[in-house]
């Protein structure tokens, strides 16, 4: 009995001394509460600023203030960059390789040429070999048979058109004097002598050019081999090379450059073929025109009016001034009015009536593009250049129409999916690409 007091009261004063501290732990957390409560107070409590205190507005952001229109032209103009420095790479590729790409676009150009004549054999039964050879063989005969001519025509008649242009020579100076211009003897005199004195200045680059004409010679039957060989190997196995450039493209892409391929083949087709034809009746009526004229070398100005009919409006303008100059001063002012009229006469037919008739719509190009085409051509190239720069902006324009055409029968076939159970079966077709293609 005597020991629960004990036990309570020790009891008790554990538990009141808990209590304590309890207490003591209370009274420090509030404490500590109204400590920061002050501090946060005293943060948001911030004093205004001074009345004399400008009034800063926040900055924008530095793409925000950019006006949407520069920078749209500032997004144009770094992918036009690219797009310049890009071309400018090729450009330089192109002239290190000069030779060779002439070479394999002329082949281009007469694979465009002879392949219907292959197609042709090969529908006769004659297998794909001999009917290669023997449309390559005939075409380069041909061709080597007019340059023949050309080159033994001005011989024979050299020795006699130096006479006659130095006779014409005479009465221009002669018309000159009797003219309503009052053109002095003295006044050609002294023209003739500032030529003689220009010739004899540079004697040293006609030098230099005539020691460079055997590396001319060097190239230029470097450059005919390679266009034979490209011929031959494009007229027999143009199909599987196709084929085998197709595999270059990235699958995405492949469908719609199978189609523009044949489309640009057949427009390069009906250039060449058009071509041929237009200049061959340039060269006929208006050799027939100066051959009744009576202008010496009728025949090779026609010839050389059939090969210049290959560079558009450009060469028909310089080989009818050639053909207009020749019979000015052999044959007179009179004769040289008329050879103008037969050339202009001709010319304008074949505009408005041989070459909308010949050549149709697959290879329009608008007359501005045809003279800045050549006119570039010609700066890159020469006269290469220029022969191969029309059919090639045509055959771009066929290639950019037909992948336009097709990315929007692409972009609607897919927005119309079909539902269902085919939904998953069904996938958009490519169109197929037409079946005439080189070789």
């Amino acid at each position: 009995m005597s020991r629960v007091p004990g036990w309570l009261g020790r009891l008790g004063a554990g538990l009141t001394e808990m209590s304590e501290q309890w207490n003591e732990r209370r009274a420090e957390a509030e404490r500590e509460r109204g400590e920061a409560e002050s501090r946060t107070g005293s943060e948001e409590h911030v004093p205004p600023p001074p009345d004399y205190a400008p009034d800063v507005p926040a900055r924008p952001d530095p793409a925000l203030a950019v006006p949407w229109g520069v920078r749209v032209a500032a997004e144009a103009a770094w992918r036009l960059l690219i797009l310049a420095g890009t071309l400018w790479v090729l450009m330089r590729i192109i002239s290190a390789v000069q030779l060779v790409v002439l070479a394999f676009v002329s082949a281009l150009l007469i694979t465009a040429l002879l392949h219907p004549t292959v197609g042709r054999l090969r529908r006769l039964g004659v297998p794909r070999g001999p009917a290669t050879a023997l449309t390559a063989i005939l075409g380069f005969v041909i061709m080597g048979l007019i340059g023949w001519f050309v080159t033994w025509q001005v011989m024979e008649n050299i020795d006699d058109l130096s006479g006659q242009i130095q006779d014409g020579i005479d009465e221009l100076r002669n018309w000159l004097l009797n003219s309503p211009f009052h053109v002095t003897d003295k006044q050609i005199n002294e023209i003739a002598k500032n030529l003689r004195e220009a010739v004899g200045a540079n004697t040293d680059a006609i030098t230099s050019a005539g020691l460079e004409g055997v590396t001319v010679v060097v190239e230029a039957l470097t450059g005919i081999l390679l266009a034979v060989f490209s011929t031959l190997f494009l007229l027999y196995d143009g199909k599987r090379i196709w084929e085998w450039t197709l595999k270059l493209v990235p699958a995405a892409a492949r469908p719609g450059v199978a189609g523009a391929g044949p489309a640009a083949w057949r427009t390069l087709t009906a250039y060449v073929r058009g071509t041929v034809i237009v200049a061959l009746i340039d060269a006929i009526f208006i050799g027939l025109g100066i051959y009744f004229l009576d202008v010496p070398m009728a025949v090779p100005l026609a010839v050389f009016i059939f090969l210049f009919a290959f560079i558009p409006l450009v060469g028909a303008v310089v080989s009818g001034a050639l053909a207009v100059v020749v019979a000015l001063v052999t044959q007179g002012v009179f004769t040289a009015v008329m050879t103008l009229v037969v050339v202009l006469a001709v010319q304008q037919i074949e505009g408005h009536i041989l070459q909308p008739f010949i050549l149709g719509r697959a290879v329009r190009v608008h007359p501005l593009a045809v003279v800045l085409s050549v006119a570039c051509g010609g700066m890159v190239a020469g006269i290469g250049g220029a022969v191969v720069a029309v059919p090639l902006v045509a055959v771009t324009n066929t290639v950019a129409g037909y992948l336009r055409s097709y990315s929007r029968e692409s972009a609607l076939r897919h927005s119309v999916r079909p539902r269902g159970a085919t939904a998953m079966s069904a996938e958009p077709a490519a169109p197929d690409p037409p079946s005439e293609q080189p070789g």
